[in-house]
C-alpha cells in the first residue's frame, strides 16, 4: 500500500467502544469501509449508518473473527480493558491472547497491514500488570511478520469517555470522595515525590492517527507516542476540569493520597476477593504515579499531527458530560 490509497476494507475489533466509534467514523470519512467485529448487538446504533458492516461475535469466536478478516486490507485491534473482571476477563486474555488471535487470523487471511492500540507507559520494566500485558501484546505484533504500527496514547478524553465522566463526578461532588479531588502521590522509598503529569489527548485526534496510518507506508514498523499539546501534573489537571465543567464546586481542591498506603489497600481487597468495592486497583495507583507524557514529534513528522488543546476542547463538550 502507498500513502493516498482510498477504498480499503478495514477489519476492526473494539469498533463499538469509545475510541472505536471515532476511528470507524474517521476511516469512513477517508473513503474506507469498516468491517467491525462486535459482540454488542447494539453496535449498529453507535456506529455510522453507512460504510460499516457489523460482524456479530467476539475475538475468541473463530467463525466471526475469520469473517471479519476475510478480504480485508488492514486489521485494527482496539481491544483493551482497564480493569480485570471475574469470569476470565483478564489482562492476559484480553490484551495478549486476543492480540495473538487477531494477528494469526490476519496472517491466515492474507491481511498484511496491522495497527495496534497500546498505551503510553508501556515498557520492558513496567510495574503494573496492565502495562506488562500491553507490552507482551506489542511484542507479539512486532514478531508477527506483518506490516505493523503501534500507537501509545496518554489519557484519551471526549464526551463519552469514562475518565471524563468520573472526573465530572469528582468535581461536582457527586462521586466519591465528594469533598476533595483525589490523586495519588508517588514515593521514592519513604520520600514523597512530586505528582506525575499526564498529557490528555482528544479522541478525535487519536482516531485521525489510526485512520491516517492504514495507507501510510511511513508508519510501517513504527511506535508512536500520542498526547495532547500540554502536560498537566495531576492537581493542575483536576483544577482545570473543575474550572470548566458546569456545576462543579469551586471549593473542592486536589488532595494527594500516598501510593504505598493505597497499593496495600488495593492488594488487600484483591486477596479478600472484594476488589469491586474499591474505586481503584493496584494498577490504577501504580499507573497514576508514573509520568504519562511523550514527544509527538514523530507523529507530526509522519502525519502532520497537531492535537487540539485540552482546555478548549473540554469547554466544547463539557455540557454534554
Amino acid at each position: 500500500m502507498s500513502s493516498g490509497t482510498n477504498g480499503l476494507t478495514i477489519a476492526m475489533t473494539g469498533a463499538s467502544g469509545f475510541v472505536g466509534r471515532y476511528v470507524a467514523a474517521a476511516l469512513i470519512e477517508r473513503g474506507h469501509t469498516v468491517r467491525a467485529l462486535s459482540r454488542d448487538r447494539n453496535a449498529p446504533r453507535v456506529l455510522p449508518d453507512e460504510g460499516v458492516e457489523v460482524v456479530l461475535g467476539d475475538v475468541f469466536d473463530d467463525g466471526a473473527l475469520n469473517r471479519a478478516a476475510e478480504g480485508a486490507d488492514c486489521f485494527i485491534n482496539l481491544i483493551g480493558i482497564h480493569r480485570e473482571q471475574p469470569g476470565g476477563c483478564t489482562y492476559e486474555r484480553m490484551h495478549v491472547r486476543a492480540t495473538q488471535r487477531c494477528l494469526d487470523v490476519a496472517a491466515e487471511a492474507g491481511v498484511d497491514r496491522f495497527v495496534q492500540m497500546s498505551a503510553l507507559g508501556v515498557r520492558p520494566e513496567a510495574r503494573s500488570d496492565y502495562h506488562k500485558s500491553k507490552r507482551l501484546a506489542e511484542l507479539a505484533v512486532m514478531d508477527s511478520g506483518l506490516d505493523w504500527t503501534i500507537f501509545r496514547p496518554s489519557i484519551i478524553h471526549g464526551p463519552e469517555g469514562e475518565f471524563m465522566h468520573m472526573a465530572k463526578d469528582w468535581v461536582t461532588g457527586v462521586g466519591l470522595p465528594g469533598f476533595f479531588l483525589p490523586y495519588f502521590i508517588p514515593f521514592d522509598g519513604p520520600k514523597p515525590m512530586p505528582p506525575a503529569s499526564v498529557q490528555p489527548v482528544h479522541v478525535e485526534d487519536v482516531a485521525a492517527l489510526f485512520a491516517d496510518s492504514v495507507d501510510n507506508d511511513d508508519a510501517i514498523g513504527e511506535i508512536y507516542g500520542v498526547g495532547g499539546p500540554q502536560a498537566y501534573p495531576w492537581p493542575d489537571l483536576l483544577r482545570t476540569i473543575r474550572d470548566i465543567v458546569p456545576g462543579a464546586k469551586p471549593s473542592l481542591q486536589p488532595q494527594g493520597l500516598p501510593e504505598p498506603v493505597f497499593v496495600m489497600k488495593a492488594k488487600g481487597a484483591k486477596m479478600l476477593g472484594v476488589s469491586a468495592l474499591l474505586p481503584f486497583t493496584v494498577d490504577d495507583v501504580l499507573m497514576a504515579t508514573e509520568p504519562n507524557t511523550c514527544s509527538t514529534a514523530k507523529a507530526f513528522s509522519h502525519f502532520g499531527f497537531e492535537p487540539r488543546a485540552f482546555e478548549t476542547s473540554l469547554a466544547d463538550y463539557a455540557a454534554q458530560l
